[in-house]
C-alpha cells in the first residue's frame, strides 16, 4: 500500500508543547464515519454507555532518555565523544536496545561511560543508529540507576523544541501507571483524572487494566514509498486472566471494547484465539495495523492525534476508514486541536462501511 496515501500537511502551530491542565479539560473529537463532534474528555462518560469497558495499559515511562561519553581511543586519534541515548527495549535484566547520537562514532566493543555507577558495552550495531548496550548493572540496581541519571524521553517533535524539565515528571505519566518498563507514554491515558474515573464509573463505565511497555519504535518514521516493506517493532505486553475474563464477558454480552491508546488495542488484537476469545498471556507483539484489517476485539478507540504516514496513523485509519480519518484530521487543524502527545484526544468509533482504496492488512 503507498504510504503517500496516509500523509497530510499538519502547521508546526499544531503540536502541543506542554498539555493542558488540568487533565481532563483537553479538547475530545469524537468521530462516527463521517459524523464529528466537538468536545471534551470531561465529556467521555456522556458520549459512552452503561456496560461499555475501556481497556487501561497501566504502565509507567522510564527515565530512558540517557547522556553518556565514549572515551578516546588509544589508537585512532579524536579526543572524548558525547552520545545522547535513547533505549527503547529491555532485551535482558542488565541489556538494552537504543537508539543513539552520534551512532557513526561508535564500533562494537565499545565503553560508554554514563555515570559513577553506570557503564556500558556496545554490541551488536545495526543501521539507524540502533545498537544493543550491555550494562555493568542488572535488574532492580540498573532501574534505579537510569531513573536517577536519566530524563524523560519526550518525543523528538517536542524534544526538539524546549528543553526537558521537572514538570515533564509528572506530566509524562499516566495517573494510573503502575509498572516501569516504557520509554514512551501511552498518551492517550494522560487525560484521565481521578475525578474522570469516578464520574465513568458513576456512568456504568467498566474499566480493565493491562501492560504493555511502550518502545521508542512507536515515533520512527516509515521511511518506506510501501506499507509491505516496513519492519514493525516489537512491544511486550501483558493481558491478565481477569481481564480476558471481563473482556470476553463483555463481547459475549454484546457491550462495546473501547482501548484507551493504540498501545492497549495492540495488545487485544494480538491476542486473540481462533474462536474469537481474548487469551490471558504476557509476549511480544509485531501486530501491523493497516486499512482492510479485520477486527476482533474492539469496538472503538480513544487516542491522540498522530503524524503524517505513521503506523498509527495508518491503525486509525484503519477503524475509521481513511477518508473518514482525513476529514476528521482537516476538522481538528481548522479548528485549533493541538496535536502529538501533549496534544487534545479523539474518541473513534469502528467503521462498518468499505474504504475501497485501501483494502489490505498486514499482520506480523
Amino acid at each position: 500500500m503507498d504510504v503517500e496515501l496516509f500523509n497530510f500537511i499538519l502547521p508546526t502551530s499544531c503540536i502541543a508543547l506542554r498539555p493542558v491542565k488540568p487533565r481532563d479539560r483537553a479538547k475530545l473529537l469524537q468521530v462516527n464515519g463521517g459524523n464529528i463532534s466537538n468536545h471534551n474528555v470531561q465529556d467521555l462518560p456522556a458520549l459512552l454507555r452503561a456496560g461499555d469497558v475501556l481497556v487501561l495499559n497501566e504502565t509507567r515511562v522510564l527515565r530512558a532518555s540517557l547522556q553518556g561519553i565514549r572515551p578516546a581511543r588509544r589508537h585512532g586519534g579524536g579526543g572524548d565523544v558525547s552520545i545522547g541515548i535513547n533505549l527503547h527495549k529491555s532485551i535482558s535484566d542488565h541489556e538494552w536496545r537504543a537508539f543513539v547520537r552520534p551512532a557513526k562514532r561508535l564500533k562494537n566493543g565499545d565503553v560508554i561511560h554514563i555515570s559513577d555507577q553506570l557503564n556500558a558495552i556496545v554490541f551488536d550495531k545495526q543501521a539507524g543508529g540502533d545498537i544493543g548496550l550491555k550494562f555493568n548493572l542488572g535488574g532492580s540496581k540498573l532501574e534505579q540507576e537510569i531513573e536517577f541519571v536519566g530524563n524523560m524521553p519526550l518525543p523528538p517533535y517536542i524534544a526538539k523544541q524546549r528543553d526537558v524539565d521537572a514538570r515533564d515528571d509528572l506530566d509524562y505519566q499516566t495517573v494510573f501507571g503502575v509498572e516501569k518498563g516504557s520509554v514512551a507514554a501511552p498518551t492517550a491515558g494522560l487525560h484521565f483524572t481521578p475525578e474522570l474515573f469516578e464520574k465513568l464509573n458513576r456512568a456504568g463505565v467498566e474499566v480493565v487494566r493491562l501492560i504493555l511497555h511502550v518502545g521508542a519504535g512507536t515515533f520512527l518514521p516509515v521511511s518506506h514509498e510501501d506499507t509491505d516493506d516496513h519492519i514493525m517493532h516489537s512491544e511486550w505486553f501483558s493481558i491478565s486472566e481477569e481481564a480476558a475474563k471481563s473482556i470476553n464477558a463483555a463481547k459475549s454480552e454484546g457491550r462495546r471494547v473501547i482501548p484507551v491508546g493504540t498501545t492497549a488495542l495492540r495488545a487485544l488484537e494480538s491476542s486473540v484465539a481462533c474462536d474469537g476469545q481474548l487469551v490471558a498471556q504476557s509476549m511480544d507483539t509485531e501486530i501491523f495495523i493497516t486499512p482492510g484489517y479485520k477486527w476482533k476485539i474492539v469496538d472503538g478507540l480513544l487516542t491522540n492525534f498522530h503524524l503524517p504516514k505513521s503506523t498509527l496513523f495508518m491503525l486509525v485509519c484503519a477503524l475509521v476508514g481513511r477518508e473518514n480519518m482525513q476529514k476528521a484530521y482537516r476538522h481538528a487543524i481548522e479548528n485549533n486541536y493541538r496535536f502529538y502527545s501533549y496534544g487534545d484526544t479523539s474518541l473513534l468509533w469502528k467503521f462498518l462501511g468499505d474504504d475501497n482504496d485501501c483494502l489490505e492488512a498486514l499482520e506480523t
